[in-house]
C-alpha cells in the first residue's frame, strides 16, 4: 500500500505555485523545523494578550507598539526559509513598512493585507539579496508586481486559514481543557501564527520566479 508521501502530488516550481500549495508548502515546512519555526508565534501571541477585551483604537496602538517584534519574527522566518543570515537592515524595512497596518485594519483587515501584499516582500528581499534600505523596499514593489493577485490572495488565504483555524483551536482549548480564556487565545496564537510569517516568506520565492520568467 503507498504511503501517504508517495500518494502527495508533486509540488509545483515556485513560478507555477498556487495559492493552496502556498499554504500547504507553508505546513510543511513548519512541520520539518517545528522548534525553530514555534518561537515566532510569541510576537503575535505577547500582541493579542494586549488587544484581548479592549478599543478598536487601543488593539491597533498594541500592534503598532508590537510592530518590532512582528519584523523580527517576519525576519527570522525569512532567513529560516531562505537559509540567509539575519538583516538589521532588512528589520528595519519591516518596521518601516509594517508602520500603516494598525491604521489601515482599525476598520477591516483587508486593507492591511493589501498593503503587505504590495510592499511586504521588500523584508525577505532584504534578507536575501542584502539590499539597501531604498532598494529593498523598490524591490518588494518590484516583486509584489510581477502577480500581485498571487501575493494577495497567497496573503489573505494564510490569514483566513489563520483566523479560522485559530477559532476552532481556541474553543477546543478552552471548552475540553477548561482553560482560561487568555490561555486559550496565547495558545492558540503560538501555535498558528507562525504559519503566517513563513508562508509570506515563502511567497519570497513565487514573485521572485514569477518576476524571472516574465523577462525575455
Amino acid at each position: 500500500m503507498a504511503s501517504a508521501s508517495e500518494n502527495r502530488p508533486l509540488a509545483l516550481p515556485p513560478a507555477e505555485r498556487t495559492v493552496g500549495q502556498l499554504v500547504a508548502e507553508a505546513i510543511r515546512f513548519y512541520q520539518s523545523h517545528f522548534w525553530a519555526v514555534l518561537p515566532l508565534g510569541l510576537a503575535f501571541a505577547a500582541i493579542d494578550q494586549f488587544q484581548i477585551g479592549h478599543r478598536p483604537t487601543v488593539q491597533a496602538a498594541a500592534l503598532a507598539a508590537g510592530a518590532p517584534l512582528m519584523t523580527a519574527a517576519y525576519v527570522r522566518a525569512s532567513s529560516l526559509v531562505t537559509g540567509a543570515r539575519w538583516s538589521w537592515r532588512a528589520f528595519l524595512v519591516g518596521v518601516v513598512v509594517f508602520i500603516p497596518v494598525p491604521a489601515l485594519t482599525l476598520v477591516f483587515v483587508l486593507p492591511g493585507v493589501l498593503w503587505l501584499a504590495f510592499m511586504g516582500l521588500a523584508v525577505p528581499a532584504a534578507v536575501v539579496e542584502r539590499t539597501g534600505f531604498r532598494e529593498s523596499l523598490m524591490r518588494g514593489r518590484q516583486l509584489a508586481m510581477a502577480d500581485y493577485i498571487h501575493a494577495l490572495a497567497g496573503l489573505a488565504t494564510l490569514v483566513i486559514v489563520f483566523t479560522l483555524t485559530r477559532l476552532v483551536l481556541g474553543q477546543l482549548i478552552h471548552g475540553q481543557a477548561d482553560a482560561a480564556l487568555r490561555s486559550a487565545v496565547f495558545l492558540s496564537d503560538l501555535a498558528l501564527s507562525p504559519l503566517l510569517f513563513v508562508g509570506a516568506a515563502l511567497l519570497y520565492f513565487d514573485q521572485d520566479a514569477r518576476l524571472r520568467s516574465s523577462v525575455p
